[in-house]
C-alpha cells in the first residue's frame, strides 16, 4: 500500500474525520507530513504556541499537564488519536506536554488544513467538541486524583 493510501486510511479511522468526504481526506493526507519521534522525545510542550496537530499512526505517547510544581500524567494516546488540536482551535498556548512513550510515527496536520476542514464539514466540529469534552472530563479526574494523592501524602 502506498504511503498516501495508508495516510488516508489512518485519517479515516480518526473519529473526528469520519464525516469528511474521502476526496478531502486524500487532500489532507497529501498536505500532511509524517514525523517520527523516539521514545522519550517531546512532540509538543505545554505553554508553547501551536500551529499543527498530530495523528498518532504508530506507537504511544503520554500527555502531561502542570499542576503547580508537579507534572501530572492525564492520558496515554496511541494509534488514531488526534492531539495538539486545542492550541489550534483556541489560538492559545498548548495546554499539555506530549512525550513519546515508545517510538512514534505521526501525521502532522497544519492549522490552515484543519480550520478549512472544520469550515467545510460541520459534523467534524461536533465530533471535535465531543472529543474535547471527553478530554476535559478525563483531565479533571486525573488532576483531582493527583490532588487527593498529594493531600494523603502529607
Amino acid at each position: 500500500m502506498s504511503l498516501l493510501k495508508e495516510d488516508v486510511e489512518v485519517l479515516r479511522e480518526v473519529p473526528i474525520f469520519a464525516s469528511v468526504d474521502p476526496s478531502k481526506l486524500k487532500l489532507l493526507a497529501f498536505a500532511s507530513q509524517r514525523l517520527k519521534f523516539d521514545g522519550g522525545q517531546v512532540l509538543c510542550v505545554e505553554g508553547e504556541l501551536g500551529d499543527r496537530a498530530f495523528v498518532i499512526v504508530k506507537g504511544t505517547a503520554d500527555v502531561f499537564v502542570r499542576a503547580g510544581d508537579t507534572e501530572v500524567k492525564v492520558a496515554t494516546v496511541g494509534r488514531n488519536d488526534f492531539i495538539g488540536d486545542m492550541a489550534i482551535l483556541c489560538d492559545r498556548p498548548r495546554s499539555a506536554t506530549v512525550k513519546a512513550q515508545t517510538s512514534c510515527e505521526t501525521l502532522v496536520i497544519g492549522k490552515t488544513q484543519l480550520m478549512g476542514l472544520l469550515k467545510s464539514f460541520p459534523d467534524m466540529g461536533i465530533a471535535m467538541m465531543r472529543v474535547l469534552a471527553f478530554r476535559l472530563e478525563r483531565t479533571n479526574k486525573a488532576l483531582a486524583q493527583a490532588e487527593l494523592d498529594r493531600f494523603h501524602a502529607h
